[in-house]
């Protein structure tokens, strides 16, 4: 049976099947997200979106949904469903869903009477084009297929309403039609694999109300363009494709490329292979470049998500290669930052202080995956410059004191992946000695030394030998400035500032391959943040003891914000716990990291099926939030699964 399948009871309950999203996505940036009932409800849905660099920096939704209608003995049967305001849906076509399957394409079988129709959607990896395939399996009589496109042509951050200025005119081409609603925007190709009826009957479907919008305090209402309908007759086995892109295709070579596509496609047959294919869905090959989304549908590539995503993206599931493409990309925006150059490439925020840290964390899990001989020869130089520019204090806003820990500061502007901000100002404003910081400085010092001390090349030794005495001033300073008499770590120490509060950020401290703290220390740590930061769908942002905690993302966005890293559990951190917890508890942890992992599996076949959300609530039920996927938590997950692998198969 399909590990990702939903049968009619499941679709057929709204309730549940409006919480179950899908994303399909290609490498250049475009993707295809809908509920599993095919009922938009963000206005970040859409059948084809894509971005559209003549405009903006964003996505923009061309064709926003289409209608299915089936027809037999002039009855209409719509297969199509919108919400409408006043919790209205119409036209309720999920009600004819027999199941919903997802192995290689997301895969839908209807029956409405004797007929039984299967719908599939393929997208071109590297053209803006979407194919949706319908075989009709079973019909006793002659049957029509009507299709109705709703366009949008709009930004994922605006709405569309009806107005007097879009082009709802069209041209003819090949087996379909080509229209754009607005200048500037590229033509939007309608095509079939066979000759269909193209019925022109411009309309406005207006007043489509889109949930998780009104959810997050938004304005939730817009109209879409209907420009006509495509008709054409079905017989029982034939296979129609409808193509929705911005180049024309021959309608010949349809079937071909489908045909030949889906065996290429990732298999989700399982919970690993689910996130093998999630991780495959944030790389985007852009003008030569190879980058890592942070996340759909809203996120761009950002330095510190890369970094920390990347190694669970790649290494962990055996793609080097990839690792090497990502980081060739991710090298150049690190040297444009240190010589301050304009920035080359699209990664955003490489400024941030901790990025170079995390930078050389990266490189260092691709040296345990390869050799340290091997990282050294490809990424020597970089670690050297890396390195250099931090000792030089040139970076504006990380700076070594006396005491060898680094100082940055963080009360006007967030500066760590705590970054939520309000009226301008950091909510949580971590600034001064800030404690992961300073556990990737230690870690960064003693892996430095140790790569170096491996290399014979003359002028390595008197640089490990600066990394180790620096290492070994680190190590002290950290325990003197953030281990306090509870036995857990102080998050930020600014002058006479010291935040108390248990946060998830000491466990970098114990979860890295250098840790300045002994094991019974690392162990106090561990055994806090279990008991008051670990839920079963990630790590909490915020302990329930300390002050502030504000456990539910919910609510319009000022109150998400101030939500966002006080309480809300994180993913991505469990990851880096299981790592500290194996590092303290060795083989017998192996047991307790296998139920940790069985609760993320769950989530597959909610929110989002088959990846993991950006984040949880901190309280029960703790429902997923945020951006429906998110790739430092696929990697996280991804990490730990290797981790757990590699101890058992060292017990066998």
């Amino acid at each position: 049976m399909c590990y990702l399948r939903f049968d009619k009871a499941q679709m057929t309950n709204l309730q549940d099947s409006l919480k179950k999203e899908m994303l399909i996505t290609n490498r250049s940036g475009a993707y295809c997200s809908t509920t599993l009932v095919g009922c938009n409800i963000r206005k970040y849905d859409g059948l084809l979106v894509i971005p559209i660099p003549e405009l903006d920096d964003e996505n923009h939704v061309l064709l926003s949904s289409l209608d299915e209608t089936v027809i037999q003995h002039g009855a209409e049967f719509n297969l199509g469903l919108h919400k409408y305001q006043g919790e209205n849906y119409s036209p309720k076509g999920h009600k004819y869903i027999v199941s919903f399957e997802w192995d290689q394409v997301p895969t839908w079988t209807y029956r409405v009477g004797g007929v039984l129709l299967k719908k599939e959607i393929i997208f071109e990896r590297y053209v803006h084009r979407i194919h949706i395939r319908y075989t009709l399996l079973e019909a006793h009589s002659a049957t029509t297929l009507r299709l109705r496109p709703f366009l949008a042509f709009r930004s994922v951050r605006q709405w569309t309403h009806e107005n007097g200025v879009a082009n709802l005119g069209y041209d003819n081409v090949k087996n379909g039609v080509r229209m754009c609603l607005y200048q500037g925007y590229p033509d939007l190709y309608m095509q079939l694999s066979k000759k269909a009826e193209w019925n022109y009957c411009p309309d406005w479907y207006r007043g489509i109300d889109y949930t998780k919008e009104r959810e997050r305090g938004y304005n939730a209402i817009e109209d879409l363009a209907v420009p006509g309908y495509f008709e054409m007759p079905i017989k029982k086995g034939e296979s129609i494709i409808f193509s929705a892109g911005v180049e024309a295709t021959e309608p010949k070579q349809m079937k071909e490329f489908v045909e030949n596509e889906i065996p290429r496609l990732d298999h989700r047959d399982s919970f690993y292979h689910c996130l093998v294919n999630a991780a495959h869905q944030y790389r985007v090959k852009k003008d030569g470049e190879t980058y890592i989304l942070a996340g759909y549908p809203w996120f761009k590539p950002r330095a510190r998500d890369t970094f920390i995503a990347m190694p669970g993206l790649t290494l962990a599931i055996g793609e080097e290669e990839r690792f090497e493409a990502y980081m060739s990309t991710a090298s150049k925006a690190i040297y444009n930052f240190i010589n301050k150059e304009p920035m080359s490439v699209g990664i955003y925020e490489t400024e941030q202080p901790d990025t170079l840290l995390w930078a050389v964390w990266t490189l260092q899990q691709y040296a345990k995956h390869t050799s340290r001989t091997a990282c050294y020869e490809k990424y020597g130089q970089l670690l050297k410059d890396i390195m250099a520019f931090i000792w030089s204090g040139k970076h504006p806003n990380l700076f070594i004191h006396d005491n060898g820990l680094l100082y940055a500061n963080g009360r006007d502007h967030a500066i760590t992946w705590m970054n939520s901000q309000a009226n301008g100002r950091p909510i949580v404003p971590r600034s001064g000695y800030i404690v992961e910081f300073n556990a990737l400085w230690y870690n960064a010092l003693k892996f430095f030394e140790q790569i170096l001390s491996e290399n014979e090349a003359p002028e390595n030794a008197a640089l490990a030998q600066k990394a180790g005495a620096e290492a070994e001033k680190v190590g002290h300073s950290f325990k003197e400035v953030f281990l306090n008499e509870y036995g857990y770590l102080l998050d930020y120490v600014d002058g006479q500032m010291m935040d108390w509060s248990v946060r998830p950020n000491q466990l970098f401290a114990i979860a890295l391959d250098f840790s300045p703290l002994d094991m019974k220390e690392r162990k106090s740590v561990l055994d806090i943040c279990t008991k008051e930061l670990v839920t079963p769908k990630g790590i909490r942002s915020l302990s329930p003891k300390s002050g502030g905690y504000t456990p539910m993302y919910v609510g319009p966005q000022t109150q998400r914000d101030y939500a966002y890293h006080q309480g809300t559990a994180w993913p991505w951190l469990t990851g880096f716990y299981l790592e500290a917890y194996l590092r303290v508890y060795r083989m017998s942890g192996v047991n307790y990291i296998e139920r940790q992992l069985i609760g993320f599996e769950e989530e597959l076949f909610y929110h989002c099926i088959g990846t993991i959300p950006e984040l949880f609530d901190g309280n029960p039920p703790f429902h997923g939030r945020g951006a429906m996927s998110f790739a430092m938590n696929v990697s996280g997950i991804l990490r730990a699964l290797r981790l757990l692998e590699k101890y058992n198969n060292a017990m066998e």
